[in-house]
């Protein structure tokens, strides 16, 4: 299985551009892109080799936070968006998440995941998720107690997912499954381990190439009715990864997300940074069109479905001290990929067919991305933010809750 994110170069001017939207200073950011050759952010998971997917978890570089050394400091806001930023955003409320629970789906190990993630919540003022109280559980990939080895890129992968979870859907529980390793086989065994242990939101942000094995793929491990699977579309910008083009999960693009004037008072636009970097999208080689999408310059399975913040110039904050130092700020399909599975989750129990066809009843209550691209594509739709459905963002990202229920 081949990615198709590939590694991104910007210039210092660039970096220094992002610096508003970020929260961060000018000369961190400078320093950050003096020290990595202009790139401001950086992917955290290696390449794959092949038959292997990866993550699509990009970290901003060297951000700064008088709150690393102790972790938690009351009264100090980390960079990047917090929870009730992209509450607000995206209409949602507050303390959801009772009585559901959400699986998250990822390779090798996080040894500091449970602490990171209630570090994390505890920064904000939401409530412990542990072991002990049974909220959180963290399993193989066939839900045994024997974790895989750490891996210190998959764990900011994990720190990131966690997180998005604990920000949208605090009074969830969730369920950590970690596959042996980022083949598809392996990952899919974690996928069906996740649905077994009782989850009906599993969020997956990782993918490669697609192969003609992906049908097949999609009956052994994505075909779970009346559960909501999540995959982000990728970051390698116009161009579709599997799992994301499976016909029975949601495929989740990207947007950058920023603060304005506008009554909503939020923007958003394609994430595109260039031709090698932004929210993957594009027509399917394999997999068969599902009877839900309509659009008709694609015969096959179109991504995405809808879309969330993903641009790390607009990142999320992450805690996260396996391989990394504390607070940082992330991107990537990655994150948008776990915040539309919490959407889901808030939303209530999905319907009981396939739940990515419940946005297509509800596009209006959805926030339509009308601007930006991820490239040159024909029809122009598959790469460009149209009126109503297009490939980067799909039918856009939440405006409440209603786009989600079953």
């Amino acid at each position: 299985m081949r990615s198709t994110l590939r590694p991104t170069r910007r210039r210092t001017a660039m970096a220094l551009a992002g610096a508003v939207a970020l929260g961060i200073s000018g000369t961190a950011l400078a320093n950050s892109a003096n020290a990595t050759g202009g790139a401001p952010w950086s992917r955290v998971c290696s390449a794959p080799t092949a038959g292997t997917a990866t993550c699509n978890a990009l970290r901003v570089n060297n951000v700064h936070e008088n709150v690393r050394a102790t972790g938690i400091t009351p009264n100090a806001t980390p960079s990047g968006l917090g929870p009730a930023d992209l509450l607000s955003a995206y209409k949602l409320p507050a303390n959801g998440g009772a009585g559901q629970t959400i699986a998250i789906v990822d390779a090798y190990n996080d040894p500091n995941a449970e602490a990171d993630m209630n570090t994390y919540r505890a920064q904000y003022g939401l409530p412990a998720c542990t072991k002990a109280s049974g909220c959180f559980k963290q399993v193989n990939q066939t839900g045994g107690s024997k974790l895989p080895r750490s891996n210190s890129g998959w764990a900011g992968e994990i720190s990131l997912d966690l997180d998005m979870v604990s920000a949208i859907a605090p009074n969830a529980h969730i369920i950590l499954v970690e596959a042996s390793t980022a083949t598809m086989t392996n990952l899919g065994t974690a996928v069906n381990t996740a649905v077994s242990m009782g989850a009906k939101f599993v969020s997956n942000s990782y993918g490669g190439g697609e192969s003609s094995a992906d049908p097949s793929y999609d009956s052994s491990y994505f075909n779970h009715p009346g559960v909501a699977i999540t995959v982000s579309s990728g970051d390698g910008a116009y161009g579709v990864e599997y799992p994301a083009a499976s016909r029975y999960v949601t495929a989740v693009g990207g947007t950058a997300l920023k603060r304005d004037s506008s009554a909503r008072g939020w923007s958003e636009s394609v994430w595109f940074t260039k031709a090698a970097e932004g929210a993957g999208s594009g027509c399917s080689a394999y997999d068969a069109k599902p009877s839900w999408q309509k659009d008709t310059g694609c015969a096959r399975r179109t991504v995405a479905d809808v879309s969330a913040v993903a641009d790390p110039a607009t990142g999320v904050a992450v805690y996260q001290t396996y391989g990394g130092n504390g607070w940082a700020v992330y991107g990537g399909t990655s994150a948008s990929s776990p915040i539309i599975a919490s959407v889901y989750a808030l939303a209530g129990t999905p319907s009981a067919a396939v739940p990515a066809a419940d946005p297509y009843a509800h596009t209006s209550a959805l926030f339509d991305v009308t601007t930006g691209n991820n490239g040159s594509c024909s029809p122009a739709y598959l790469c460009t933010g149209e009126v109503g459905y297009d490939g980067p963002t799909g039918l856009g990202t939440p405006n409440g809750l209603a786009a989600f229920t079953g």
